[in-house]
């Protein structure tokens, strides 16, 4: 079997992307396809992942600046948790009563430059973990018995990756901005690496 290139593996995930586009693929489907790909070791891992859609040019991308993604996650006491490999939408409508929400953006896949995280939150703590190149604006966010706590990357000269701006509003508790943790060895120590 012939291993599959990083090059490879970004012509499936842009396909994929386009199909999603074109509404041939759920958020759900999406997703699992491009971990798939992106974890694929051969290009016979790749070939399934697009046999059922229709053969498109990746070279353009204009598609995919088309996907109007919106996902609403409404939850009650129950932590909300993204991490790992996960899609990001254009919009994200959070609608929670004290509930934990962790967005970490750090193996996230950026398909727009911008993701608004519409807010109805009550209670407890919405944590964004942040990457180089992930910047978030909270100045359209109403703040009711709650503060904004940030911790800064080290790359603030990363180019932006990713703009996530907060609207909507977040009564109690708060909501902190802050890098990935570094490994334990490294906070023993003190260093970075």
């Amino acid at each position: 079997m012939l291993r599959a290139s990083h090059a490879d593996r970004d012509r499936v995930v842009e396909a994929l992307r386009i199909a999603a586009g074109e509404g041939r693929l759920t958020t759900e489907e999406l997703e699992e396809r491009v971990e798939a790909a992106l974890s694929a070791r051969t290009v016979g891992e790749l070939a399934p992942l697009t046999a059922d859609l229709p053969a498109v040019s990746v070279s353009t991308g204009a598609t995919v600046a088309e996907v109007e993604d919106v996902v609403r996650v409404e939850q009650r006491f129950a932590p909300v948790e993204r991490t790992g490999r996960w899609v990001v939408p254009r919009r994200l409508e959070l609608v929670t009563e004290w509930c934990e929400v962790t967005l970490d953006f750090t193996r996230a896949v950026v398909t727009q430059d911008t993701l608004v995280i519409d807010m109805a939150m009550r209670g407890k703590t919405l944590t964004l973990v942040t990457g180089p190149g992930v910047v978030v604006d909270t100045d359209a966010l109403a703040l009711e018995h709650c503060k904004v706590k940030r911790r800064e990357d080290d790359d603030p000269d990363a180019p932006v990756t990713l703009r996530v701006r907060l609207t909507g509003k977040k009564t109690f508790g708060g909501v902190v901005v802050r890098p990935p943790r570094r490994p334990l060895g490294e906070r023993l120590l003190g260093r970075r690496s």
